[in-house]
């Protein structure tokens, strides 16, 4: 597995909307720092939702976006879904929480999924995008940085199983606003799941 692309982007208006937001990313030339919150310089808009040491960057798996260029009938290309890093030979479908990736003195590790909203379906042109992204259960995923340093396209990626509760990372975003039965409920919690989804499971 290597790195496709890093992506970042800056502050930016979607069309006919009046806030700005950081979704447009492009990828990045060079060697990129990352630290505790992510690609530095990156632009968060929205840090109520987007951002924070939980979800800090942001993976799509190379495979899930050829799939998306197949299913749309146009090219998705890397930062298209605002994503941070895009690495080959991943499909989205395989990663689990806890899951790790290794490029040179950067430990990634997998904690949830990125949920789509009406700013990703703007994004995309589509005002049912969200719904479409949901359905399809291959989303993204967020990550926590375990140590951070420089990466650049073309680096090599290991990918290190997590080794306790096995959690999808489709299945938090199934999971999203919905009660939990008891026994999936201790299982997701057993895992190194986001600390919102966490405290949500503790309080239901």
């Amino acid at each position: 597995m290597k790195l496709h692309a890093v992506c970042a982007g800056r502050a930016e208006k979607l069309p006919g909307k009046s806030y700005k937001t950081g979704i447009f990313k492009m990828p990045l030339t060079g060697r990129v720092l990352i630290d505790a919150e992510g690609i530095v310089g990156d632009a968060i808009c929205n840090t109520k939702h987007h951002g924070g040491v939980d979800q800090a960057v942001y993976v799509e798996g190379l495979l899930t976006l050829n799939w998306w260029s197949e299913t749309l009938g146009r090219p998705v290309a890397p930062g298209m879904f605002g994503e941070n890093l895009v690495l080959t030979d991943l499909d989205n479908r395989d990663v689990h929480v806890g899951d790790r990736f290794v490029i040179g003195g950067v430990t990634l590790e997998a904690t949830s999924a990125r949920i789509p909203c009406a700013t990703f379906s703007a994004r995309m042109g589509d005002p049912h995008f969200a719904r479409t992204y949901s359905a399809a259960a291959r989303p993204g995923i967020y990550c926590r940085v375990i140590s951070g340093g420089d990466v650049g396209e073309g680096d090599a990626v290991s990918f290190e199983a997590f080794d306790g509760e096995r959690v999808s990372i489709a299945e938090t975003m199934a999971a999203f606003g919905k009660r939990l039965d008891e026994k999936t409920r201790q299982r997701f919690l057993a895992a190194p799941i986001h600390y919102k989804l966490r405290r949500s499971l503790d309080l239901g």
